[in-house]
């Protein structure tokens, strides 16, 4: 007769918590044939900063750079929230959260261009803002994610200077948030070709700074993985 398999008793970690030290030999692993969906949210990130970085610098003339810019920035609203849904299955708040605002923001800033109804640029202006503090908020608890967070941190001042050119209208402030926008897609791009050789290869090729839980998933063992593992979306019982 075979016993059950013996369990190591549980040890506490540093924040208080309980957790098994070895859970492997209870632990089944489903794996699920989707590749990290990231490089391609921060790749839209990039191409349609550069678009409307571009129109705000003056490089597009014409009376319809408007509706080209607009035309070309919406596959971002569609990429972006493609790569949310992923994320989300991937129980990755974070970037779900982020890549889902950053459709939204894309989408709206397309409508607008597009459609230049009354008041418009006003009510952008308000949602770039609107925007900006919530990039904020993300970048306060995203930290140990330093390459999430540096798009945070070049997302917050692109899109400031963008609702204070639309509040204004001003020449300059067009030319400051244009900067910034192309400031974002250089930082984006570089993510988003950092996460793309790492999951290529295995491991990381050009440092994108995690540090904690990030490294750990990453980096970890089994073992650190399955810590705290019911209390997960997915495992535990409600939201």
């Amino acid at each position: 007769m075979t016993g059950s398999p013996e369990v190591s008793p549980e040890r506490t970690g540093p924040t208080g918590r309980h957790y098994e030290p070895d859970l492997r030999a209870m632990t089944r692993i489903n794996l699920h044939p989707i590749a990290s969906p990231m490089p391609v949210g921060f790749f839209a990130v990039a191409i349609a900063s550069v678009i409307v970085g571009c129109l705000q610098l003056g490089v597009f003339g014409g009376d319809e750079a408007h509706l080209a810019v607009a035309l070309t920035i919406l596959p971002a609203f569609v990429l972006q929230l493609l790569v949310s849904i992923l994320a989300f299955g991937a129980r990755d708040v974070l970037a779900a959260t982020l890549m889902a605002c950053f459709s939204g923001t894309w989408l709206a800033s397309a409508l607008v261009l597009a459609v230049d109804p009354p008041s418009g640029a006003e009510v952008l202006g308000v949602l770039n803002l609107v925007f900006a503090m919530f990039a904020l908020m993300m970048a306060t608890v995203a930290y140990r994610k330093r390459a999430m967070w540096l798009v945070l941190c070049a997302a917050v001042p692109r899109f400031s200077a963008a609702a204070l050119f639309n509040f204004t209208g001003a020449e300059a402030l067009g030319w400051v948030s244009g900067s910034f926008g192309l400031l974002l897609a250089a930082v984006a791009m570089y993510v988003a070709f950092a996460h793309m050789l790492e999951d290529m290869r295995g491991e990381e090729v050009l440092p994108v700074g995690r540090t904690g839980p990030a490294r750990d998933a990453v980096e970890g063992d089994l073992t650190v993985q399955l810590r705290n593992l019911e209390r997960q979306a997915g495992v535990r019982r409600t939201l």
